[in-house]
């Protein structure tokens, strides 16, 4: 499996991200399970974060790394500063505090990365950076990135970083997959469209991605006509992201692939390092993720899968 380097970080990252929103200590057996798969195939990056099953996730993967000993065998991303009722999360008390209880849920006293699940615009970028630089002197944290902001925030931040002697971003965590959502997931979600995919070829900063196959939408369950999943057709249905599925699945048959493993292709042969979020739920799909991983697409086909060209 591909690897990545992020910031600082000694070990690389694998292109494969596990994601973990439902795990729960309730299921703590089917966490063990999947978990389990994933290292099989050569993942070592958990994606969690302070709000997943109202921090559940992060319980059930501290229980699994003490009671396994994997602590050693993963990478850890969590997220906090997500807004909540009482409006925005970001500032030093709440990072601070949610930090705090994320790794105690976690069981462990640090994490490889960190990432603030939103942005609030409304704070200065170099209060932003002063609070995380101080959490990685701490050594609570490896390195940092943002999910969810915008490029021109993570551009601002990284110049204030390099103007000011501090660690700046070192990831993004947005929405990149081959289907272009043309509405936001959620509110202030951010989906790579073509400016966003241009400022990372030339930043060459790394993405993580979230709904990295989304949602679901190149599995073939799903056809133009078929509109009961009200969420997809909110997000993905339209003219360009039909004919993006029906080249997929034309490349998919000459490669004798599966459609989704070209979609998943899609997101990790970019021309700057990227890594997938992934939520395989059984052995074949791991497989299948695994599969997809070794997939080589060339520059043509990506911007062909693009629409960019005909």
């Amino acid at each position: 499996m591909r690897n990545i380097k992020i910031g600082n970080l000694e070990k690389p990252v694998t292109g494969l991200v596990m994601g973990t929103d439902y795990f729960a200590p309730e299921i703590i057996d089917k966490v063990t399970e999947v978990l389990e798969n994933y290292i099989n195939i050569g993942g070592n990056i958990l994606d969690t974060a302070f709000v997943y099953a109202g921090g559940k996730s992060e319980q059930a993967i501290g229980i699994w790394m003490e009671e396994n000993k994997r602590r050693d065998d993963v990478l850890l991303l969590t997220k906090g500063g997500h807004p909540n009722q009482n409006g925005s999360q970001i500032n030093k008390k709440a990072i601070d505090e949610e930090l705090t209880i994320s790794l105690d849920r976690l069981r462990t006293d640090y994490v490889e990365l960190y990432a603030l699940h939103r942005d609030d615009p409304t704070v200065h970028v170099g209060e932003i950076l002063e609070i995380l630089n101080e959490h990685v002197e701490a050594g609570r944290i490896g390195t940092f990135g943002g999910s969810n902001w915008s490029v021109e925030r993570l551009q601002e931040a990284n110049d204030y970083a390099e103007k000011h002697g501090l660690i700046g971003f070192s990831f993004s965590s947005p929405n990149l997959s081959l289907a272009k959502a043309q509405a936001p997931y959620w509110p202030d979600c951010v989906s790579v469209d073509d400016s966003i995919l241009a400022w990372h070829e030339k930043s060459k900063l790394p993405i993580l991605s979230w709904s990295s196959q989304a949602r679901g939408f190149f599995t073939g369950r799903f056809t133009p006509e078929d509109r009961s999943n009200e969420d997809l057709v909110r997000v993905f249905y339209n003219d360009e992201n039909w004919e993006r599925y029906r080249r997929a699945e034309q490349l998919a048959k000459a490669k004798n692939v599966e459609t989704i493993q070209i979609s998943l292709a899609y997101v990790l042969n970019q021309s700057f390092p990227t890594a997938a979020i992934i939520g395989p739920q059984n052995h074949a799909e791991m497989l299948s993720c695994r599969e997809a991983a070794e997939i080589v697409l060339t520059e043509d086909e990506i911007k062909w899968l693009n629409l960019q060209t005909s």
